[in-house]
Parts: C-alpha cells; sequence; structure tokens
C-alpha cells in the first residue's frame, strides 16, 4: 500500500529500521533515568561518613535530592513547550529524520557528556548534560513516533509498536548488565568505580548513537513540499501549536467520560511518574542499599512491570478497564504510605523496601498499559485525529511529572527526607482514585461485532 506521495509502506527493512531505534535510544531510560545516574549522583554527594553534600544554587544551599528532582522539573517543563511545537514540525513541515537526528545526537552526546561529572564541586555540569539528554530523548520520541503511521499501514501498527518496545527493553537491559558488570566487578577490582561507571555514559551514549544509524540509514526523507521555508520556525508556528493543544484539549473535555478519564489520569500520572522517578534515590538515600541490590532491584521492577502489564490485561477482561485502573490506583496509595511507614533504621527495612518495589512494580506497568488503552477506547470511533488526541494525551502526562517532581522536591527540601515527599503522592492517586469511578463503565465494554 502506497500514499499520497508514492512511499510504500510495510517495507520489511524499514519497518525493522524503526522498531531498531527502540533499541537504541531505551539504553537512555534504563541506565540515565532509572539506575546508574542516579545512583551515582547519590554517591558524588554523599560524604565518606554518609553526610549529604548540599547543592550550591542561586546563592543558597539546597538538599542534593531535592535538585535532582528539580532538574527532572525542568527538563520536563521544556519538554511541555517543545512538544506541541515539533508535532506540529513533523505533521506540518515534515522533514522528520533530519529533526529526529539532530535530537538523537543532543541525547546522545549529552549522555557521554555526563562522563564530565568527576567530582562534588561540577554537580550542576552534571545535572545540566542530565537535562540535555532528557530533552533530546523525548524530541527525538516526538519524530520518532510521527513515522509511525507513514511506514505502516493501520494493521500493523500494534505489532511494530510492540515489536520497538520488546527490542528496546532487551537492547537496554543488555547494556545495564553490562554497566554492571565493569561497575561491580571490573572496576572493584581495580579500585577505579567511578570511573567505569563514568565509561557506563558514554557506551550509553555510543550505544545509542551508533545503533541509530541504522535507522537513519534505512527511514525514508519524508519531507513536505511546498513549504514557506521562512514560516517553518516563526512565531506563528508557536502560537498556532499552542492554539491547537488547547482546542484538543476543550474537545476532549466536552465528552463527560474523556473528562473524568482524563483528569484521574492526570492526578495518578503525578503520582506514579514521580513515585517512579524517585525511587532509585529514595532505596538508596532512605534505605541505604548497597549498589549492587538497588541495581538488581529495579532491573527486577522492569521485568516485573511488563508481568504486571500482561497480568491486568487479562484481569480486565474479567472485570473492565475501570475495575482495574482503580485496583492499581489503589496499590499504589498502599505503596505510597508504606514508604512513609517505612522505618529506616529496623532490621527489616530492607525487606520491607523489596515488597514495595514488589508492588511498585506490579502496578506500573499495567497501570499505564491500562491507562492507554482505556483511553483509546474512549476516543470517538470515527475520528481522524487520532494522533491529535494521544500528542495532547502525552502532553498532559509531562506536566503531570513537572507538578510531581516539584512538589516532591520542594518537600525533600522542607524536610530533608523523602517520606513525607512519598506520602504527598498518595493525594494525587486518591484524587485519581475518586474521578476514575465516574466514568461510565458502559462505553469500555467492547461493542458487539454487526
Amino acid at each position: 500500500m502506497a500514499d499520497e506521495a508514492g512511499f510504500q509502506k510495510n517495507q520489511p527493512k524499514v519497518l525493522k529500521a524503526w522498531a531498531f531505534y527502540d533499541w537504541a535510544n531505551s539504553v537512555y531510560s534504563l541506565v540515565i533515568t532509572t539506575t546508574i545516574f542516579p545512583i551515582y549522583y547519590s554517591a558524588m554527594t554523599t560524604l565518606s561518613d554518609g553526610e549529604r553534600i548540599p547543592v550550591r544554587l542561586f546563592g543558597r544551599d539546597f538538599n542534593a535530592d531535592a535538585v535532582y528532582g528539580y532538574s527532572l522539573t525542568l527538563s520536563f517543563l521544556i519538554v511541555v513547550f517543545l512538544s506541541p511545537v515539533l508535532s506540529a514540525v513533523a505533521d506540518g513541515i515534515g522533514n522528520k529524520k533530519f529533526f529526529m537526528k539532530l535530537f538523537c545526537y543532543l541525547g546522545s552526546l549529552s549522555c557521554m557528556g555526563l562522563a564530565l561529572f568527576s567530582a562534588p564541586e561540577n554537580v550542576l555540569l552534571g545535572l545540566f548534560f542530565s537535562v540535555l539528554a532528557s530533552v533530546g530523548f523525548w524530541g527525538s520520541l516526538v519524530f520518532y513516533n510521527s513515522f509511525l503511521p507513514d511506514i505502516a499501514t493501520h494493521d500493523r501498527q500494534d505489532r511494530l509498536s510492540a515489536r520497538g518496545y520488546v527490542l528496546g527493553y532487551i537492547g537496554s537491559v543488555i547494556l545495564v548488565i553490562i554497566c554492571m558488570f565493569l561497575i561491580q566487578f571490573v572496576a572493584k577490582g581495580s579500585g577505579q568505580t567511578q570511573l567505569f561507571t563514568r565509561l557506563s555514559f558514554v557506551l550509553t551514549g555510543l550505544w545509542w548513537m551508533g545503533f541509530a544509524q541504522y535507522s537513519f540509514r534505512h527511514l525514508p526523507n519524508l519531507s513536505k513540499e511546498n513549504v514557506n521555508k521562512n514560516e517553518q520556525f516563526s512565531g506563528r508556528l508557536f502560537s498556532k501549536s499552542f492554539r491547537e493543544v488547547l482546542r484538543v484539549g476543550r474537545e476532549l473535555f466536552a465528552d463527560r467520560n474523556l473528562k473524568f478519564f482524563l483528569s484521574s489520569f492526570f492526578f495518578y500520572s503525578v503520582g506514579m511518574q514521580t513515585v517512579f522517578l524517585m525511587s532509585t534515590l529514595f532505596g538508596k538515600n532512605e534505605v541505604r542499599l548497597d549498589d549492587g541490590k538497588l541495581m538488581l532491584t529495579l532491573l527486577l521492577i522492569q521485568l516485573e512491570a511488563i508481568l504486571g502489564a500482561l497480568f491486568f490485561s487479562w484481569l480486565s477482561k474479567k472485570i473492565g478497564n475501570k475495575n482495574v485502573i482503580t485496583i492499581a490506583v489503589a496499590l499504589w496509595i498502599v505503596a505510597c504510605v508504606a514508604a512513609y511507614a517505612l522505618d529506616t533504621d529496623s532490621p527489616g527495612a530492607e525487606l520491607y523496601f523489596y515488597a514495595i518495589a514488589g508492588i511498585i512494580g506490579l502496578v506500573m506497568g499495567g497501570l499505564q498499559s491500562m491507562s492507554r488503552s482505556t483511553y483509546s477506547k474512549l476516543l470517538p470511533a470515527d475520528s481522524s485525529e487520532t494522533t491529535t488526541f494521544f500528542s495532547f494525551y502525552d502532553v498532559l502526562e509531562k506536566i503531570a511529572i513537572v507538578l510531581g517532581t516539584f512538589v516532591f522536591s520542594t518537600l525533600i527540601e522542607k524536610f530533608s527526607h523523602m517520606r513525607y515527599a512519598a506520602l504527598s503522592m498518595s493525594v494525587f492517586f486518591l484524587a485519581g482514585l475518586v474521578l476514575i469511578r465516574f466514568v461510565n463503565a458502559d462505553v469500555l465494554r467492547p461493542k458487539p461485532q454487526a
């Protein structure tokens, strides 16, 4: 099947190249966002006696964990403002591969730049590259995702998307295992733990940039013709893109079920994404797990998230999406309250943390997958704006992360620990739990085939 420009869809080599970019870029999520960089950041801001080193910023000292959280707030705030504009570029101007390359190189080079973070004195340099890597990662995904309907027919898109997800998971786990081997065995034997950890950041950037070349080589150059080049990045593009976001938001919130679902999704995403992003520092600084145990726990959470997605998908066929989301959000509340109640000085604190991590792993993948599929079911069946609707969904999730990380970090700064911050997330989950109950379950049931 060919599109209007004559490009033949469903070409095996092109589909493989698209999915392979997940193999390339997913290492950022696992190595930089979830495991090795947060652990390294904690180590670099902690003295040998366990006392934390404050970060000097704007003429005053801040809690190091709070500053890390604020850096996440900043990176996602940038992404929130960029996403609508980048989506407009992808849909209206074209030249997707050029912009995908641009953000890929920004992200991968920034990962390598993290290797320059070699002492507490240059912690802000490390956070600077961390923010740039995040912008590069999410920016490249806008153009990566927009390729999907261009290269695959509708009946192939779900399978291709799942293929990319699996490749990304496998690739990221392989690199994390390599990095863990270097840090836990090679480095400790030579007394060069810091050096090999920084080498892991370089390997992450090289992996991302290197394997992306296969995708860039085979993905098509789908550029728009007859575009006024002088208007590509004009103020008109910015204002138009944000007006489009507001228009879509008004249209979606005019539907009662979508209004309650999206409101619920926003509130529980505040808690879910924030807890996941800050969980590594919680395990390191509150529970004081050693690096090896913490990295292994985080890997197991990733695996459990996949199993959780499969389990909740099966459960939804029995009790429906609405009830599954309700159960998942309730379990998140249990996890947050349990984190607050954790006695870090107790001999059983480590096992207690593993139990909390087990709950998080189970509901993380399940709630994410259920949210997207539920949203898809609630959208108008005859609409041609599916891509635009999901762009709004993604922007809403990023705004939730901005709010969540800001609240979490502010409470860390105020109380100098994470327990109250973790408890505060239960308030957002509770709001999401109440709102989801107003969604009409009947509209989520499968329509009978004619």
